[in-house]
Order: C-alpha cells, then structure tokens, then sequence
C-alpha cells in the first residue's frame, strides 16, 4: 500500500535520567526517575507521522538484538510501515542516555552508533511504497539518495540536527531545509544568531548556499525562514519546559504531516511549533508527543 511518507535515517533505544543539575565530572548522583523508550529523529518522526493516522513508513539500520527487536516492536504496535528496517545480525543497535536538568529541561544525549556498513535500498523494494513525501534526519545518506532517485516527484525534508556528511550533502537537494541553530552556525561559521541582524545574516547565507526553501530553529526562541521570499521570523509558542527530548524530532514529524496535507508553509510551521511546544511540557522523547487533536485545540486558542 503507497505510503503518505517515508522517515530514512536513526532509530535508538533511549535510556533517560531526570536530575538536580547537571553532574560535575568524576561526581555522583542519584535519581528515583527515568525513562526508557525508542528513539531517534526519524524513527520518532515516523513514529508521530503514524500514530496520527498517516501511512507511514521507516527505513533504517539496527541490530538482531533486544533493543532492535524492541524498535521493530515499537513501530508495529504503531502501525508503522517496518519492510524497510534492517535488522542486520551482528551489529550492536543504537543506545542513547539521556540526562535531563530538573532545573530548565535540557537534555544532554550521549549516543552510542556503532560503526556500519550504510543502510542499502534499491529501487525494486521502494517502488511499492510510492511515498508522497520523504523525511531525512542525514543518517543514512546511501538510503536516503536512493529513495529521492526512486520517487523523484515526492516533497523532501530535511531534519538538519547538526553538520555531518548526510545533513551537508542532502541539505542543498531537498525541497525544505528544516535546519537546527546549531547546523545553521556550524554550516555559515558564525558565532551567535541572538541579534537580528545575525538571523538575517546566517539565513541569508544558507539560502545562497543550499539554494532551497531555509527554516531555522530557535529553541524558546522560535524560527526564522525564508522559501524564495525573504527573511520571516516566526516566535515560539510558550511553554515551561520540563523535557526538551525529542522536540526538534516531534517538530518535524509535525511538519512533514502539515506538508502532506497541503498546508501552507506558515500554517505547517504554527503546527509543528505547537507540537514542539506541547512536548517539552511533559517528561520523555517519544511519549511526550502530543495527539494532533490537542495540537489543533491548542492552536484554537492562540
């Protein structure tokens, strides 16, 4: 059955530990809260992109091993689209811990991404799902070109999450750059985006260099974007955070659903910031994502 999008990229187990403060090198903490869950700005994508009624599918790389199996379990219990998860024997599954500050709600995520072979995909596995529109976190570059040569007519996304070989080279050959404010300074070299005329600057130089339709991500303090038209700044919506896991993630899938609905750029824009928005109000990456009936009812009364 085709597909209304297709995620290409990282899928981890996620292991999250609430506390105090961030702990000092070589010192010890305790916590009585965590949380263990899959993760990863694809598959979390993926994941939203699913239980919000689309059709959608994941293509990525895991392991033959208990935190692989738990993955594919995740995603079927979803009704996510699994023929394209490799679980490849021999290779050690993703593993992220994550340690979250009580104080402000940031997270500190340390990935462990063992050293693989690329996903492969060929034309004749892809062609049945014929996706509408593709989402890319840069983690699989092989697989992601693959499925943009096999469904060239598709709407493409980018999750830019920070400067590596697949967020360089997708990033000027996808349809929506949809970039952090760290790829945004580590792609332009500059220092700091606080100032205004720093945002146009740093959104000004991407578009020159990429050439596609720019959005930015500021965190609390919104985005800033440009589709061909200019600078536009957009602010975020407020929130006490508690966890920021997984926001950038829930933001996209949030998106790439507006974009396969026909929604306007600035109307997809005002839903993903909701759904990042409701995020970071409760605790974890995956099951802090918001339903899109509260994100609607959200954005009713703003």
């Amino acid at each position: 059955m085709p597909l209304d999008v297709l995620c290409v990229g990282h899928a981890a187990c996620d292991v999250s530990f609430f506390v105090d403060e961030y702990p000092l090198e070589n010192s010890k903490c305790e916590t009585r809260a965590s949380l263990e869950a899959c993760g990863g700005p694809a598959a979390n994508a993926a994941w939203l992109l699913s239980a919000w009624g689309l059709r959608a599918g994941f293509a990525g790389l895991v392991g033959d091993d208990p935190h692989g199996r738990r993955i594919r379990e995740e995603f079927n219990a979803a009704g996510t689209d699994v023929s394209l998860l490799e679980m490849r024997p021999g290779h050690t599954t993703p593993l992220s811990v994550i340690l979250i500050n009580r104080q402000n709600g940031s997270r500190t995520i340390i990935n462990r991404k063992a050293p693989a072979a690329p996903l492969s995909l060929n034309g004749k596995v892809l062609k049945p799902l014929s996706p509408r529109v593709l989402l890319f976190d840069g983690h699989e570059l092989e697989a992601s070109k693959a499925a943009m040569q096999a469904f060239p007519d598709a709407i493409s996304i980018l999750d830019a999450g920070s400067w590596r070989e697949g967020t360089a080279v997708l990033a000027g050959e996808v349809h929506f750059l949809a970039a952090s404010e760290r790829f945004a300074l580590q792609a332009t070299g500059m220092k700091s985006m606080q100032s205004e005329e720093h945002r146009r600057e740093c959104l000004s130089r991407i578009r020159k260099q990429f050439g596609t339709s720019t959005i930015v991500t500021l965190g609390e303090r919104g985005l800033i974007f440009d589709a061909g038209d200019g600078f536009n700044e957009m602010p975020a919506f407020p929130a006490t955070a508690i966890d920021t896991t997984a926001a950038g993630d829930i933001f996209h899938g949030a998106f790439a659903f507006a974009i396969s609905r026909g929604m306007s750029l600035n109307e997809a824009l005002r839903q993903a910031s909701m759904a990042a928005s409701l995020s970071v109000r409760k605790a974890g990456g995956r099951a802090s994502i918001p339903t899109s009936a509260a994100v609607q009812e959200a954005l009713s009364h703003v």
